[in-house]
């Protein structure tokens, strides 16, 4: 798969797509469909193999109508949400009408992360029906948090699809909006519930994925290729800095969509730190390699349990499409990667990858002579230029020196002819004695 000399992170857009060219963003994890695709590909294998189970009571099954077996199945499922979760067999259409007034208008207004707003239309008396139902969705969930992983997702999944349409009548990008504010309201209080949950294996696979990528501690942004700021930049530290901390911050967030928000913060900080690097837009394998070496820094608390909540709890429009399912494609993409990565990943022999897995070479003593030249190269360049400017700034005030000098030196010649003048007017005036004036009275003392 992997050639010398070639860079060994590549991914294609076409690679990133659904394998069922269904147009939406396709997951490792969904062995390369889109959430949809899966979900339907795993329904259909779980009804064929009830289907050719062994029964000798009924004749062979007819295959035509497994098409028909599934519809049937998925329809069933909806239903029986909705009678357990929702109250009664009234379809959320034929409800939808109690929502055309006030409260409608009211979810029609709210503002793209205005989840307080929300919670306030949620709890007015519109909607105190639609809050109820909601209340005993969760409260269900709760008393049956023993299920399996699986079949809490599903029915989380179904939920979300029952709610949304008691909108039908609102615009789609709405529709959207209000489901990811009732996403964040069911899976904040789900969460400690359902998230690594002892049904599945994920807090092994958590442990597997962080000891993976401590031992390639020692992979450096060269063997990588990815971009780093120039010396003459001027840029001090890792640029992608920023970036490390907000993929970190995803263990934090109990919600899906806060979870989406922190990678997709993460990749925007890696496009401005790879803008700073490159002078020319990064292309997706420069992004790519940045995000791998984000991972690789950061060593994200239990990345693959929140992973895996995303995908089994997350909107699937959020997944999909759109920014925040592009961003999620590429860092299922860079895990698998790095639980994959291997010697012609990083144009290494396999004898050389295998040493330093072993701990018996270190790329550090190259790395350090390489950082060194290059942290040499800077400083001289640095002093160069400070000696540049020192030498214009000593001229510079050399000429302002020369010029107070001159100012000073005239000022002073000025000072000392007016001096000159006032001490000869002085001295003419003591020579010729005193005033007429001022002998004026002493004549007339003397008549």
């Amino acid at each position: 798969m992997w050639t010398d000399k070639q860079r060994g992170i590549r991914m294609s857009q076409q690679e990133l797509l659904c394998k069922n060219s269904c147009g939406f963003y396709g997951n490792p994890a969904w062995q390369g469909y889109c959430s949809k695709c899966w979900r339907e590909r795993a329904r259909s294998t779980d009804a064929h193999r009830q289907d050719l189970r062994p029964n000798n009571d009924r004749a062979p099954v007819d295959f035509s109508k497994f098409e028909e077996k599934k519809n049937t199945e998925k329809a069933r499922r909806i239903d029986t949400v909705r009678r357990l979760f929702w109250g009664g067999s009234t379809s959320p259409k034929q409800e939808s009408t109690e929502l055309q007034g006030s409260a409608l208008k009211a979810y029609q207004s709210l503002e793209p992360g205005d989840f307080p707003s929300f919670l306030k239309i949620l709890r007015s008396a519109p909607s105190q029906r639609l809050q109820s139902r909601c209340t005993a969705f969760l409260n269900t969930m709760e008393a049956y948090h023993d299920l399996p992983v699986q079949k809490q997702s599903d029915l989380v999944q179904d939920f979300y699809q029952s709610f949304a349409e008691y909108f039908t009548g609102l615009s789609e990008a709405q529709v959207n909006q209000i489901m990811e504010h009732m996403e964040k309201l069911v899976m904040t209080r789900l969460h400690k519930w359902v998230f690594c949950h002892d049904s599945c294996d994920d807090e092994q696979k958590d442990l597997a994925l962080q000891r993976r990528i401590r031992s390639l501690n020692w992979v450096t942004p060269e063997m990588l290729e990815v971009p780093f700021p120039d010396t003459k930049a001027g840029v001090t530290g890792d640029p992608f800095l920023p970036a490390i901390t907000a993929i970190i911050e995803v263990d934090a967030k109990r919600a899906p969509q806060d979870k989406l928000t922190c990678v997709s913060k993460c990749c925007h900080h890696i496009f401005e730190a790879l803008a700073i690097s490159n002078s020319e837009p990064a292309n997706a394998d420069d992004f790519l390699s940045g995000l791998v070496y984000v991972l690789l820094k950061a060593n994200p608390p239990r990345l693959h349990s929140n992973m895996q909540y995303v995908i089994r709890f997350g909107l699937p429009h959020s997944l999909m499409a759109g920014e925040s399912g592009y961003f999620f494609t590429n860092l299922s993409c860079a895990v698998a990667f790095i639980e994959k990565l291997d010697g012609p990943s990083l144009n290494l022999s396999p004898e050389e990858f295998e040493g330093y897995m072993l701990r018996q070479r270190a790329p550090s003593a190259g790395h350090r002579r390489d950082q060194v030249c290059k942290s040499t190269q800077h400083l001289l360049e640095e002093l160069r230029v400070r000696q540049e400017n020192l030498d214009q700034g000593m001229g510079a005030l050399s000429t302002q020196l020369h010029t107070w000098m001159e100012t000073v030196t005239a000022q002073l010649d000025e000072t000392t002819a007016k001096f000159a003048l006032v001490q000869k007017e002085l001295t003419s005036q003591q020579s010729t004695g005193p005033s007429p004036q001022a002998e004026g009275p002493s004549r007339q003392t003397d008549c």
